[in-house]
């Protein structure tokens, strides 16, 4: 499955991306969590690592995409427009990343494009210049990004999904446990880190996160 297809379920697939860590006290790898997501029923993986060299990243990016091609999920690599073009893969875009429009021009009208604005008026700019999806939060505290600012909450979440400009996924902070206000919010599907990478059983944790998603959608 390339992402130049397109599927017509790509946002159902969206439902809960997972995005990878190495946690080294824990002796896991990024391959590990997305095996283990992928076998819990995740469909979207989003590869990020800010550390490893450019080799480094493309060897570990392409092992994990050929996971996902088998379980027929999205993937994503995070800020690497250069990566996405080599894989043909998605990809997530910030503030501080290459213009969604310039991405765009570059991956063509096929590839999955995510990005994460600030504010209302820039979700509105860059889904104008090609993004398919946003990334919203930190809808509550979370360790995982430092720079990732104050918690926006449930209401500021609420406000940017009731601008319909484009599918919303909540981020930061999201458990088993909130998963489902986060869909009655608005929001399409969930993004999470430590939830999966750091639960004593990750597969679990997957299958746990999709219930409870599930249990809220409106």
């Amino acid at each position: 499955m390339s992402h130049r297809n397109r599927l017509p379920d790509w946002g159902e697939r969206l439902k809960l991306l997972v995005i990878t860590e190495r946690v080294k006290e824990l002796g896991r790898d990024h391959l590990d969590v997305a095996e283990a997501a992928l076998h819990g029923g995740c469909r979207a993986i989003q590869f990020r690592d800010k550390e490893i060299a450019d080799r480094a990243f493309v060897e570990a990016a392409r092992g994990i995409q050929e996971r996902c091609l088998l379980h027929g999920a999205l993937f994503f690599v995070n800020d690497r427009v250069d990566v996405a073009a080599v894989l043909d893969c998605g990809v997530h875009l910030g503030f501080n990343d290459l213009d969604v429009g310039l991405a765009r021009n570059v991956l063509g009208p096929g590839v999955i494009i995510g990005y994460s604005p600030e504010t209302l008026s820039e979700a509105s700019r860059e889904v104008a210049g090609g993004a398919d999806y946003l990334g919203i939060g930190p809808v509550f505290s979370t360790v995982t990004k430092p720079d990732a600012g104050e918690a926006i909450g449930l209401d500021g979440l609420a406000r940017m999904c009731n601008a319909d400009l484009a599918p919303v996924l909540g981020v930061g902070g999201i458990t088993v446990e909130n998963a489902a206000e986060v869909a009655q919010a608005g929001a399409s599907g969930i993004a999470v880190v430590t939830a999966v990478t750091r639960a004593k059983d990750m597969q679990a944790a997957t299958e746990a996160l999709l219930k409870a998603f599930d249990s809220a959608v409106r």
